[in-house]
């Protein structure tokens, strides 16, 4: 089977950078959206993710070190074939097609990558409506980074054809994705979608068996409820938490770093589906009570320039 039309199922953190690094890298690609509002706020990201791109492959005419893997395997290009990649950009966000309509975009689509909110029956709503329209042909692909595959799986209406396919943040520069199976998936589209995630220059990383958490999660998870029980029982600030680990392991990023990137909103959906939230002394509790304060005075993520920290927009 020969993937040529990709349609993104949400517009959020990664939603946007699976839609540009996709068209980026050749294929024609759409992104479904619930309202002409969530059409307004998907266009920022995509111009800010555009803007990455060009300003990143600018610097690689003068330091190596900004090559990313998402961009090219090559890390000696000419000044003019840097040129012709920004332009590749320019040409992939001008083609990318935002829309409400299930009906226009579902038709002919090879792929289907979902990436709307942590919810359940959200997403088991949004892979019913898709069923209505959805071609014989389609793999449909979830990137969720809690649920497992098996949980969604028959209200797509083809289990067979279904997977997780789970990105990591900055797509273009840590350039992997995570494919899970499950029990009712063929395995003839899980090959699929591993050479699918090379032709986007994504290193594919097989899970062949369901896990919570999958493998990025399942190491990263730990590190985060660390870092909350030591921020929400008074220990130590996040300022502080992330320095101790960036020098302790020479990271790049501290794990309040990392929660600004992942957005708290995605947090707040990830946190509430713990059961010891019920529990009003548990870290978990602690933790989305300071979260909801920090959402209502705006402060979401990196996206919106303020977090943990502040960020130049």
């Amino acid at each position: 089977m020969s993937i040529k039309k990709v349609l993104c199922v949400g517009g959020g953190v990664l939603g946007s950078q699976i839609a540009l690094q996709t068209a980026y890298c050749g294929f024609d690609v759409s992104v479904l959206l619930r309202s002409k509002a969530s059409i307004e706020r998907t266009k920022p990201k995509l111009a800010r993710y555009k803007g990455l791109y060009l300003d990143t492959m600018e610097k690689m005419k003068r330091d190596k070190s900004f090559y990313c893997r998402g961009f090219t395997n090559k890390n000696n290009l000419t000044n003019v074939q840097i040129d012709n990649l920004k332009n590749r950009v320019e040409k992939a966000y001008n083609n990318i097609i935002l829309t409400t309509s299930y009906k226009e975009v579902c038709k002919n689509a090879d792929l289907v990558i979902e990436s709307i909110a942590e919810d359940l029956q959200q997403k088991k709503e949004i892979y019913q409506n898709l069923a209505e329209y959805l071609p014989e042909k389609t793999i449909i692909a979830t990137n969720s980074s809690t649920l497992l595959p098996s949980q969604l799986a028959d209200s797509t209406g083809r289990p067979d054809k279904f997977l997780a396919f789970h990105f990591a943040n900055y797509i273009w520069k840590s350039n992997t994705v995570e494919i899970m199976m499950h029990a009712k998936a063929n395995p003839k589209y899980f090959d699929i979608l591993v050479e699918f995630a090379k032709q986007i220059n994504m290193v594919p990383l097989k899970v062949l068996k369901e896990q919570k958490g999958y493998i990025l999660n399942t190491l990263l998870i730990p590190l985060i409820k660390s870092a909350l029980y030591l921020w929400v029982n008074d220990i130590s600030l996040p300022e502080t938490i992330d320095k101790t680990w960036r020098l302790g392991t020479v990271a790049k990023r501290g794990p309040f770093e990392i929660m600004d990137i992942i957005g708290l909103n995605t947090l707040i959906n990830i946190v509430s589906l713990n059961p010891n939230v019920k529990n009003p002394n548990s870290v978990e509790a602690k933790f989305l009570r300071k979260l909801k304060v920090m959402v209502d005075e705006g402060k979401l993520g990196i996206n919106v320039g303020e977090g943990f920290y502040k960020y130049k927009k």
